[in-house]
């Protein structure tokens, strides 16, 4: 069964999807449509016979495509969305699912109304290793958790503004509250300290925090800490989860999960394409009916970014804040 996709931006991921996408047995990137006809044309011109469009509504009237990729800005979520449920097409979106939990609880109850298949792109959770890890976990017990996403100050003019991005726990750590939740658990509390100690006065035209620790709760009784900079320089950084068991210690990054216990270190190398994967499990779904290989759908997403905005409300009100439904 051949498959037309489209595909909503033109920024780094879109041509990442993109790029998947031209590369799958039967499958066609049939239109990209852009913030400018410009924009949409150049990345158009990456693929044979691919059309583009700068208004959504015009190339979903133009073509019949089988399912869309959205990979847009936080800001951008929602009208998007709405058109395609609305249309029946399948979507697969970007992370994060907006930049506060309104948009994204309002596209959830469209779904609910009118179903149709999407996944949303947690890519971590497709890494081999990433599903060494739950299978290492079966019979321990996790006492707790520590994670950061340690990096610098992307360029991008939106990630910078808080009515952007929603700052860099909801846009960037959000991969690693979500392989907590993923790995260890569902989360019932969180308290934030955030603050501002470079970027505010290193660059023009920013007001989102460049550090911030949050402690989580977890329905288990394990607790947990998430932490984030964006003030270290080009180039440096570190991104990762460790779980602390009653047999030891369990340390991922993106490149490999290394389990520490009594006398034994072990390290496993990651040997897939995460991103290969996801997409994968998606035009599966959209061929089979069958989303049983997708790991992240609209719904599940949704507990992340909840998560996520918990974190920076309790940030503003310097109170714990609970998860609800």
């Amino acid at each position: 069964m051949s498959l037309n996709v489209g595909i909503i931006g033109t920024g780094w991921f879109s041509k990442v999807h993109g790029d998947i996408l031209a590369g799958t047995e039967g499958v066609q990137v049939a239109a990209i449509c852009g913030t400018s006809l410009e924009k949409a044309q150049e990345m158009a011109s990456r693929y044979s016979g691919a059309r583009s469009f700068s208004v959504l509504s015009d190339m979903l009237d133009a073509l019949k495509l089988d399912a869309v990729y959205i990979c847009v800005p936080p800001m951008s979520h929602g009208e998007i969305e709405g058109e395609l449920i609305e249309r029946g097409i399948p979507f697969f979106v970007e992370k994060p699912l907006g930049m506060n939990l309104d948009v994204p609880v309002g596209i959830l109850d469209k779904l609910s109304k009118k179903p149709l298949i999407n996944s949303v792109g947690y890519h971590f959770r497709y890494q081999e290793s990433i599903q060494w890890l739950r299978e290492l976990l079966q019979g321990r017990t996790i006492g707790m958790a520590l994670g950061t996403w340690m990096g610098d100050m992307p360029g991008v003019a939106w990630w910078r503004r808080q009515e952007g991005s929603g700052g860099q726990f909801i846009e960037q750590t959000t991969h690693v509250v979500d392989l907590l939740r993923y790995t260890a658990g569902e989360v019932t509390e969180v308290y934030a300290a955030y603050g501002n100690r470079v970027v505010q006065d290193k660059y023009e035209n920013v007001n989102v925090p460049d550090i911030g620790t949050v402690t989580l709760k977890l329905k288990s009784g394990a607790v947990a800490n998430i932490s984030n900079t964006c003030i270290l320089p080009s180039g440096v950084g570190s991104a990762g989860l460790s779980l602390y068991t009653d047999s030891g210690i369990l340390d991922w990054n993106s490149n490999r999960l290394e389990v520490v216990e009594q006398g034994v270190k072990t390290a496993y190398t990651n040997g897939n394409n995460a991103y290969a994967a996801e997409t994968e499990a998606f035009i599966h779904a959209l061929r089979s009916g069958d989303t049983s290989r997708i790991l992240s759908d609209y719904a599940d997403a949704v507990k992340t970014q909840r998560v996520t905005f918990a974190a920076l409300e309790s940030a503003l009100s310097g109170k714990p804040v609970q998860i609800g439904e």
